[in-house]
Order: structure tokens, then sequence, then C-alpha cells
């Protein structure tokens, strides 16, 4: 089979592969979870096989933990959360207003001097009108990945479901491994097989690890801004974790929301304001320091840009299976990207015919070129 054949074939199973997951995406949410649970789960059941605990066994005491620490979980913040959320939408209006009052207040002399007091009636209405319009946009998101998704198959569904997808796959994890590699083409199964360690590389590098920033950053924070007495404190750490999965959306989020609480409830306390501000910038430093050094690593190559598109694209398309499939979907795109090149810059259509081999910085593996 010639290589333009070979091209064709892939090209049009990754289409069918598209419609299929496009017009099945209302069924695929339990699947989907059923199937990342099961990856995220299985170094820890190889972990159980080596000191003598069987596939069987492992992959059930591990799912019946996971499940109930899910539960448990789930009946401490979502109490919480809800009523937190309903406190924090209704008090929304007054927070706003206050913080034009302020507004007005501490400007009023800069822009009487400036000229421009006819401007400042116009700005607290276009202000008004762009937070108005921002919670109405999030909402319709949010309701758009809630119909995309949970609304078809329902959340009775979904809690079922999932966890069976995903003991059945975990314990046949390591057999549906082999059976793929076995589909492979054989010529190119060694270059396929490079290129799929180094896929699952950046995804294990980035969800894995991510997971772990965001829970410690989202502790942190709601600690951190409930201790110095913050109003929602608790919830906007919270959600400000939550989003670190999203580089620096979480960050932002949460100190825009908690700076302004904190200038509403604390004015004109210039001490409890700048003790919010310090815990973000506290917290942003141990991320970019030491957290995502650590746990996330260099070597995942996932651009922030690349990744807040991934996520926005896949869950306007997809609802929540999109977000689900974002960062492995983005991640693998990208290795296949840095592949290509790599063989392109290897290429006699670059170095032309018998040029050559050029060694780029980003490319210094030999061996990559030759693959």
């Amino acid at each position: 089979m010639t290589i333009q054949r070979q091209i064709g074939f892939w090209i049009a199973a990754l289409v069918v592969a598209v419609l299929l997951l496009f017009a099945l995406r209302g069924i695929l949410l339990p699947f989907v979870a059923g199937f990342a649970l099961a990856y995220l789960l299985d170094p820890l059941a190889d972990r159980l096989q080596k000191i003598g605990i069987g596939r069987l066994g492992a992959s059930l005491l591990i799912l019946v933990l996971f499940v109930l620490v899910f539960i448990i979980t789930l009946m401490i913040l979502v109490p919480f959360a809800a009523q937190q959320v309903g406190a924090f939408v209704e008090r929304l209006p007054s927070y706003v207003a206050r913080l034009q009052e302020l507004g007005s207040q501490q400007l009023g002399p800069l822009i009487r001097r400036l000229g421009i007091e006819g401007a400042l009636p116009q700005t607290q209405t276009s202000a008004a009108n762009l937070i108005t319009q921002g919670i109405a946009w999030i909402a319709a998101f949010l309701q758009g990945l809630w119909s995309g998704g949970q609304a078809l198959l329902g959340i009775f569904s979904l809690l079922v479901v999932t966890p069976v997808v995903a003991f059945y796959m975990l314990v046949d994890w390591d057999r549906m491994v082999k059976t793929v590699d076995s589909w492979m083409p054989v010529r190119q199964r060694d270059t396929i097989r490079v290129i799929a360690r180094d896929i699952d590389r950046a995804i294990a590098g980035f969800v894995r690890g991510q997971a772990l920033v965001c829970i410690i950053l989202g502790t942190f924070y709601a600690v951190s801004l409930a201790v110095i007495g913050l109003n929602f404190g608790a919830l906007i750490g919270m959600t400000a974790g939550l989003l670190s999965f999203i580089p620096y959306v979480g960050s932002l989020t949460g100190l825009i929301l908690s700076m302004g609480v904190a200038i509403v409830q604390f004015w004109p306390d210039w001490t409890m304001i700048l003790a919010t501000l310090g815990i973000f910038v506290f917290g942003q430093f141990v991320e970019g320091n030491i957290l995502s050094p650590k746990l996330v690593g260099d070597s995942v190559g996932l651009h922030p840009v690349w990744l807040m598109f991934a996520l926005l694209a896949f869950g306007a398309l997809f609802g929540f299976v999109g977000l689900l499939l974002a960062v492995p979907l983005a991640a693998a795109m990208g290795v296949i990207a840095r592949f290509a090149l790599r063989q392109y810059l290897a290429s006699p259509l670059y170095r032309g015919p018998g040029g050559p081999v050029i060694i780029h910085p980003k490319v210094e593996d030999k061996a990559d070129l030759d693959a």
C-alpha cells in the first residue's frame, strides 16, 4: 500500500470518528467519563498488582474506594456550595452597586479635573451592562453544557453507568492496550508506539499533575480567604482552584471576585484588602515556581492558549463530553504536530534533494528524525 493510500485511509477513519462522536454526543458522557476514570486509576491498579493483589481484586477495591470518597465529598460540598452560590448571586447586584459608588467617590475629583463628568454615568451603566451580560453568558454556557450531556442521559444514568464502565475497562486495560497495539501497521508500529508513549506522557503529566495542583490551590485559597473573614471566601477559593485547570483563568477569576468582595466588605481598611491580594500573589508564586514544575513538569507541551482554545471549542461543539475530551485530544494533536514538524525538517522537502540534515534547537534527537 502506498503512503498516499495509507494517509487517505487514516484521514477517512478520522472523519468517521469525528462524525460518530458528534452524532452520539448525547449518550457518550458516562462512557467517556468511565474511560477517563479507568485511565487515571490504571497506575494505581498496576501498583496493587505488583504487591500481589489480582487485577480483578485491585480494580474492585480501587473503584469502591473512589465511589465512596466521591459520594462523601458530594454530600459535604454540594449543600454548602448550593447555599453559597445562591447567597452570592443574591448579593451580587448590591456588591456591584457599592463598587460603583466607591469608584465614583474616589475617582470623582480626578474625573472632574479631566472634565469628563458626563462620562461617569455612562461608564457605570456600561459596567453594569457588561457584568449582566457576562453572567448571562456564563449561565448560557453552563446550560449548553448541561443540555449537551447530562440532560439527555440523566444524573442517575451517569452515576450508575460510569462506575460500571470504569470497572470493566480497568480490569481489561492491559489486554485492550495489547490488542490495539497488535492492530497497528507492522512497518510503522515502532513509530506509532513512540508517538503513543509521547501522547500518554503528555496527557498523564498534565491531567494527573494539574488535578493535584487544582486541589492544592483550591484548598489553600478557600482556607486562607475564610481565615481572614472574607464573605464567600471558601466558595471563591474553591472556584479559583477548580478553574486553575485552565491556565491563568482560575487565579484571575478568583482575584477579581475576591478583590471586589474585599473592597466592598473591608473598605477603607486597606490591610485586609492587601491581605486578600497577597493570598493570590503568594498562590501564584507557589504554583508557578513549585507546584507546576514539580507536579506537571515542562515536557507536557500544552501551550496555555492552545489549551484554552481546545476547552472552549470542544465544549461548544460536544458539551460536557467535549470538555472531557479537550485535554487528551489537544495533547495528542500537539504530539502529532511536533512529530510531523520533525519529519518535515528532516525531509528533502525542507532541505532539498541531497542536502544535509539540519538539527534545529528544538529538534535535538536524531533518532526522532529517522523514526
